[in-house]
Order: structure tokens, then C-alpha cells, then sequence
């Protein structure tokens, strides 16, 4: 059966400046365990501590820059732009860009505050 989705879920995410979550399906908003599915929407300067999560995160940028560091690369990925980061491997992502970033996150299985393993 169908399911529509009006109105995502807000959440504030991690990091040094306010990031908006809005989840449209993930444990939050729908009691998914499976998929996580969030639009993003982080600021210019916006940082987060680096995570080490046991998830899969599939990521679409659709404005500005999303800077992504992991163990084997620096990457910047430009509006129009996917990254995907396998789960077990270290990530941190920012927003340098004066843009900020916008960009949709998918998590399999999906994003908890417990299972996504952020630095101290």
C-alpha cells in the first residue's frame, strides 16, 4: 500500500553550526529500522564530527558543496554530484562553500544516534 508523506520529520543535526534534517522515512519519522531517507540542508561553515557509522549512506547533492573526508580521500561533491560511504568507514562532512549545501541522504539500514558512531 501507498504511503504519503505531507510533512518530514525536523531534526537538528550534529556539528558546530544548526544543519536541518527533514526525514521522511527512517526510525524518526516512520519506525523504518531498513532506510533512512532525509533531505539536508547545512550552512556555510558547518561542521560535523567525524563518524564511524554501520550504515551504508548514499548522498545527492543538489546545491552548493558537500566537502566529504574519509581515510581514503578528500572529496568536494558539487550539486548534480553522489557519493556513497560503506558502512565501517570513517567520514566526516562539512560545508565550507559560502553556499552551504543541500542534498539528499539515504542510510541502509537505517540512521540512529546509536549506530552511527560520532568522534568525541
Amino acid at each position: 500500500m501507498a504511503k504519503i508523506v505531507e510533512t518530514p520529520n525536523i531534526i537538528i543535526g550534529a556539528g558546530n553550526k544548526e544543519k536541518i534534517i527533514k526525514e521522511y522515512f527512517g526510525v524518526v519519522a516512520s519506525g523504518d529500522k531498513n532506510v533512512s531517507i532525509a533531505m539536508m540542508k547545512s550552512p556555510d561553515g558547518w561542521l560535523e564530527p567525524g563518524q564511524t557509522p554501520e550504515f551504508d549512506e548514499y548522498t545527492v547533492v543538489l546545491g552548493g558543496v558537500l566537502h566529504v573526508e574519509t581515510k581514503g580521500g578528500v572529496y568536494d561533491v558539487k550539486a548534480g554530484e553522489g557519493i556513497m560511504v560503506e558502512k565501517g568507514e570513517w567520514v566526516r562532512y562539512s560545508s565550507p562553500n559560502p553556499e552551504g549545501a543541500s542534498y539528499v541522504a539515504v542510510c541502509l539500514p537505517a540512521f540512529t544516534p546509536g549506530t552511527v558512531h560520532r568522534d568525541e
